[in-house]
């Protein structure tokens, strides 16, 4: 869901400051194999058949595969925004790893958004959660497209996503800087030809003047 809200808010907030779709192309992510491939297998766990594949080994693919999107994510560091999501996945995977595996969820949170434990496979529902502000606490109404519950990481994760787009749009040059405006150069017109040089006439021969002669 973080991702599902994060593009059209990072869109959005790169019109607003003056950028250009066209421009995402100069986005430049290293290692999206990584990243991208741990999301999938996030997509694939946390569906009714991937979650009946994998069973007991949920917990332990769910910890990988948020592994390889956070190494992916290092590996940017330097991109605007990837700090946000890095720090996101950290608090989810600090929170995965203190509860077995598994996020834990607030019933409340999961009541607002319309779902149960049951039809909620990334998610378990524990009388006391170790590092409960950093689990699934939060929600999106019913009413709302594609409502989940959320954590506090997610909401870094969108936000971070959000902001990569929005500074990806502003960039005029690849490189991940905007490129300085250069003033245009101004036209050089030829200079008119010149008058051709009148032939100058040479001096005559001066002939060398003897010496007088000397007085006896």
């Amino acid at each position: 869901m973080r991702i599902l809200f994060a593009l059209p808010v990072g869109v959005a907030l790169g019109l607003l400051l003056g950028g250009r779709v066209d421009r995402l192309e100069h986005l430049r992510f290293r290692w999206p194999w990584l990243a991208i491939g741990g999301l999938l297998a996030q997509v694939v766990l946390f569906s009714d058949a991937g979650y009946a594949l994998a069973g007991s080994l949920t917990p332990a693919l769910y910890v990988v595969s948020t592994l390889a999107v956070l190494v992916a994510v290092a590996r940017n560091l330097a991109q605007p925004g990837m700090l946000l999501v890095g720090l996101g996945a950290l608090a989810n995977l600090a929170a995965i790893l203190a509860n077995g595996g598994s996020m834990p969820a607030d019933p409340g949170a999961l009541a607002l958004a319309g779902l149960s434990p049951v039809d909620h496979a990334n998610s378990v529902v524990l009388a006391n959660p170790a590092l409960q502000p950093l689990t699934d606490v939060y929600a999106a109404p019913a009413w709302v497209p594609f409502a989940n519950v959320f954590s506090v990481g997610d909401v870094l994760i969108g936000l971070g996503i959000a902001i990569a787009i929005a500074a990806a749009m502003r960039t005029r040059a690849p490189g991940g800087t905007t490129a300085p405006e250069v003033a245009p150069v101004p036209e050089v017109r030829p200079l008119p030809d010149a008058a051709p040089v009148p032939a100058v006439t040479p001096l005559p021969e001066v002939s060398p003047v003897d010496p007088p002669a000397a007085r006896s």
